[in-house]
Formats: structure tokens, C-alpha cells, sequence
């Protein structure tokens, strides 16, 4: 049966954003019977043009995702060109690597609390350095221009690339390209991007378009950092697609692909920039400029990494610390005293929000780890690879959320499944999938084929092989890759917004509706419990194959 999986796994992934985009554009025109809406018309579009503020809410996403996206790729190619060869680089990797577990709702709120006029910051300079025993009337959060907003789509988007190029570095061979560049005088940066950089960027670059994508469309993190008057287009359309006046249906389909064309527009002029870069890049190879001096980038790409990673730690231990804290008053440090009070009142509020965000995320993981290994499987005994159709994989992750994901609630209402369970964890599944896969494919495909013909060759079938071999082995990989799918579906905000349709509350969907309440005591417990899920993930994933092959020195240096 394993054969049909990746004709399967194309229709998960394929299927819903198909259906989703349709049950869109449908109603952006006009077209929705259930509404009344019987032909092709423009009126979706001229309520649309006529919302004011629209120009500053598309915009500011575009820009952003932009920025985002520049900000971050040449930070991580400066750091990476410069600091590569130092061990303490290694460290710095695995550092960083646990901020892919932490949903960018968590990190959005603990970026708040640490940047805002009266967050952790400002306090700790306060009233020493700025004489301000209240906090400063100042327009941070939430500023008109969106810098916040891509400050904390950087620090989080930051750890994805550099973990994206870190796993595409090993195939471009950096080290022998250093060396021919660093004997012809190049400076560390300028040899990285004329002979390593080249080879690098076509593997990643469907990641950094994927990076493109969300920052120039999410929700969660406009709504949290984004500017409010006129908030981001995303932001907007999560609170037309809830109207009540089921009349804004029509209008938030047309929305919905004005974002769609936001993002396409970011990707053009991205790929248009891409164009000019790979010219830029000729002239200067032909002027026969080393740049040898290049401690100042090396050391500004350094700081940025450094800063970043502090930022979001730093924000996440603020989580933390005011999910516990007593009295706490501007300008102090640290608050008076510590107490679990907000976490007795509020446990039983958690208990159903807690199980359906564990139930969602264990349910869909599961589904993806099977899926994925299927495929996979299915790769290993077939010897073919996916190819191109492995492109299909960020289809999901490239396309905005907003721009099918009310399709499919209204695909959804229309189906047997009407907004159950089953439908959310399908929603979830569309972008757990990809993550798993992505995550589980190098490791399974660099697996040694010698085990599997050995075992063959004793008789063994092939089914005992995976069971036996293969999946024992890469135990670890796989349990990574479920951490991944899982951690995924925790920070999952817009498809449980609308799919769940309030019927299924999560821990994200609940620390963002808080988010707006400004009580950072009760938005630090569900924050702090949403962000302790993925890392519980993690720790499973790195424990139990300690375990399960305690006994077994030479499996658990291959798992």
C-alpha cells in the first residue's frame, strides 16, 4: 500500500489549498449561493477599494516581508561566511536551535514585554538613566511604520535560515572553496558569496520565499506587534472573516486575494532582486576587489545573531517571569515577590484549551510521521526520489494562509465533517506535513543502504527491514521530525481561528485573545504553557532513544 502514500501526501497538501483558493476567489466575485450570491460580480472589490486605509495595510506587510526576508538571509550568510571555521560556531548552532520549537505567538508576546514602553528594557535602565518613574507615552508597540513587527519576525525567522543554510553548507563544500579564495586574497565574506554562496542559495531558496510568505501575511504576530491604525492586511481579514454580518463574507474573500497578490508582488520583486544581486555580484567578481578587511560585517553580522537569540530568550524568560510574578510596579527590575496565585486561578480555564491544543497536535504529527514514512519508504525500496514533486512541499508554507485558509472553512461548513475535530486536525496537517518531511528526508535518504541489503540478503522481508533496521536506527531522526510537526501545530493561529470556529480553543488562539486584555500575568500562563508543549517535544525526542537504547553503545551513536 506504501505506493500510494506520495500520490496521498500530494493530495493532503495539494487538496486544501486547491479547494481553499477556489472557495475564495469564488466569493471575492461575487459567487456564494449560500449568501445569496448567484453571479459574477465586482461588488466584493468596490466595498474592498472603499475600506480606508487599505493602501497602509498592504503596504506594510509588503515591505515587510521584504525586510524580513533581506534582513535576516544576509545576516545569517555574513555570520555563516565569517564564523564558520571557529568552534564556537558549533555552540552557537545548537544554541539557536532550539528557537524553531518556540511558536512565533510566544515570541511575539515576549518580545512585547521586553521592548515595550513599560517592559523589561526600560526598567532595567529606569530611573537611573532616563529619569522616568512612569513609563514614557511612547509608540512602540504597535508603531505605524511596522519596525516591531519585523524586529520580531527577524529574531524569529533568523534561527530558520540559519539552520535551512547550515544543513545546505556540507553538498557546497565551504572548506576547499575558503581556501582557493582565501589564497587569492578574498576577504572571508567576499569568497563565501563568490564561491560557496552560489552554491548555497539555490537549495534554500524555496525556505526563503517560505519566509516571504508568512512575514508578509501572518496574522498572529500583525496583531500582537503589528500597527493597528491601519493594522496590517492579514490582521484585517481575521477580523472580517469573524463578522457576524455574514454579508462580509464576500468582502473578506476579496481581501483575502488582495493578500494573495501582496505576497506574490513581495516574491516578484524578490526574484527581481535576485536578478540584480547575481549582476552585482559579476561586476564586482571582474573589478578584482578582494575586500579583504572585512572584520567590521563579520563582527555587525555576529552581533546581530547574538542580539537576536538574546531577544527571544530574553522574552521568553519574561513569559515566565510574570506568569509568577506578585507585585510589580514601574519602574522595578524584578518584581516584589514570586507567588503561583495567577496559575491557581487560571488552571481550570487552561484544561480545555491544554487538551485540544495537545490533542490537535498529537493527532495531526501522527498522521505526518506516518505519511512521511511511508513516502520515504516507499523511495527507499522503489529507488526513486520525489524529484520535483518535492517542490509541492512548500506550497502550503509559500501560499498565505489567509488567502485559502476561509476557503476551506467554507469548504468546510458545506462538508460532512463541518468544523469538527477532524477538520481542524486536517487543517493542521497541511502545514504540519510539509515541516516533518522536510525534517526527516536527509536523515532517512543519508541512512546506509548496506544494513538494509544485509538483512535482505539473510531473508528477511521488507517490511522487517523497516521495522527491524531502518526505523530503530533513525529512531532519533524520526522522534526530531515529530517534534517539529508537533511544535508546528502548536503555533498554528489562523486555521484554529477559523476552522475551530471557537468550538475548539487552543492554547495559541486563547494567549492571543488575552494579548489584547493587558493583564501580563495571565498572558505569561497561557503564553509560558504553549511554549512549554514544543520544548516538552524536544526533550521526548532527544530522551527516549537515550532510553531505548541505553544498552546499545553503537545505536545511540547512530540514533
Amino acid at each position: 500500500m506504501i505506493r500510494f502514500a506520495p500520490a496521498f501526501a500530494i493530495a493532503v497538501l495539494i487538496g486544501p489549498v486547491a479547494f481553499g483558493l477556489a472557495a475564495t476567489f469564488l466569493p471575492a466575485f461575487g459567487y456564494l449561493p449560500t449568501l445569496g450570491g448567484a453571479s459574477l460580480n465586482l461588488e466584493a472589490w468596490r466595498q474592498l477599494l472603499a475600506t480606508p486605509g487599505l493602501a497602509g495595510s498592504a503596504l506594510v506587510p509588503l515591505a515587510a516581508g521584504l525586510i524580513t526576508a533581506l534582513a535576516s538571509l544576509a545576516t545569517v550568510c555574513g555570520f555563516v561566511a565569517g564564523w564558520s571555521h571557529l568552534r564556537a560556531f558549533q555552540a552557537l548552532q545548537h544554541l539557536l536551535s532550539p528557537l524553531l520549537a518556540v511558536p512565533h505567538a510566544a515570541a511575539a508576546l515576549g518580545l512585547a514585554f521586553l521592548l515595550a514602553p513599560s517592559g523589561w528594557l526600560m526598567r532595567l535602565v529606569s530611573p537611573e538613566l532616563t529619569g522616568f518613574l512612569r513609563p514614557p507615552d511612547w509608540l512602540i508597540i504597535h508603531d505605524s511604520s511596522g519596525l516591531t513587527m519585523m524586529i520580531g519576525l527577524y529574531a524569529k525567522e533568523l534561527p530558520f535560515l540559519f539552520l535551512v543554510t547550515l544543513a545546505a553548507l556540507p553538498q557546497a563544500r565551504p572548506g576547499p572553496h575558503a581556501a582557493i579564495t582565501a589564497s587569492l586574497g578574498y576577504g572571508r565574506i567576499a569568497g563565501f558569496i563568490h564561491g560557496v554562496w552560489p552554491l548555497v542559495y539555490p537549495q534554500i531558496r524555496l525556505a526563503v520565499f517560505a519566509v516571504i510568505a508568512f512575514a508578509s501575511s501572518t496574522v498572529e504576530v500583525a496583531i500582537l506587534l503589528g500597527p493597528t491604525n491601519p493594522a496590517p492586511l492579514a490582521a484585517r481579514l481575521a477580523v472580517w472573516m469573524n463578522d457576524p454580518d455574514l454579508a462580509m463574507r464576500f468582502k473578506a474573500s476579496a481581501g483575502a486575494v488582495l493578500q494573495l497578490g501582496v505576497t506574490l508582488c513581495a516574491l516578484l520583486i524578490w526574484i527581481a532582486g535576485e536578478r540584480l544581486a547575481g549582476r552585482i555580484a559579476a561586476v564586482l567578481r571582474l573589478s578584482g576587489r578582494r575586500f579583504a578587511r572585512d572584520f567590521a560585517p563579520r563582527l555587525a553580522a555576529a552581533g546581530a545573531v547574538l542580539l537576536a537569540g538574546a531577544a527571544v530568550f530574553s522574552g521568553l524568560f519574561l513569559l515566565a517571569l510574570w506568569s509568577l510574578a506578585g507585585p510589580w510596579r514601574f519602574p522595578d527590575a524584578f518584581p516584589q515577590s514570586l507567588t503561583l496565585a495567577t496559575w491557581s486561578h487560571h488552571a481550570a480555564g487552561l484544561g480545555w484549551p491544554f487538551a485540544v491544543t495537545l490533542g490537535v497536535g498529537l493527532a495531526s504529527t501522527l498522521i505526518a510521521v506516518a505519511l512521511t514514512l511511508a513516502c520515504l519508504e516507499h523511495e527507499a525500496r522503489s529507488g526513486r526520489s520525489g524529484g520535483r514533486a518535492l517542490s509541492l512541499l512548500y506550497v502550503p508554507l509559500i501560499v498565505p494562509q489567509a488567502a485559502f485558509v476561509f476557503g476551506l472553512q467554507l469548504f468546510f461548513l458545506v462538508s460532512p465533517l463541518d468544523l469538527s475535530f477532524a477538520a481542524l486536525t486536517l487543517a493542521h496537517l497541511v502545514f504540519v506535513l510539509p515541516y516533518v518531511f522536510l525534517s526527516l528526508g536527509d536523515p532517512w535518504r543519508a541512512f546506509d543502504a548496506r544494513y538494509a541489503q544485509l538483512a535482505l540478503a539473510m531473508g528477511a522481508s521488507p517490511a522487517r527491514v523497516f521495522w527491524r533496521v531502518r526505523a530503530p536506527i533513525l529512531l532519533r531522526p524520526i522522534l526530531v521530525a515529530a517534534a517539529v510537526g508537533f511544535a508546528v501545530s502548536i503555533g498554528q493561529y489562523l486555521p484554529t481561528l477559523l476552522i475551530g470556529a471557537g468550538r475548539w480553543p487552543t492554547l495559541t488562539t486563547e494567549a492571543v485573545a488575552l494579548a489584547s486584555g493587558g493583564d501580563r500575568r495571565v498572558i505569561g500562563v497561557y503564553a509560558f504553557v504553549q511554549l512549554a508543549l514544543p520544548f516538552a517535544g524536544f526533550f521526548l525526542a532527544t530522551l527516549l532513544p537515550a532510553i531505548i537504547h541505553s544498552g546499545r553503545r553503537d545505536m545511540q551513536a547512530a540514533g
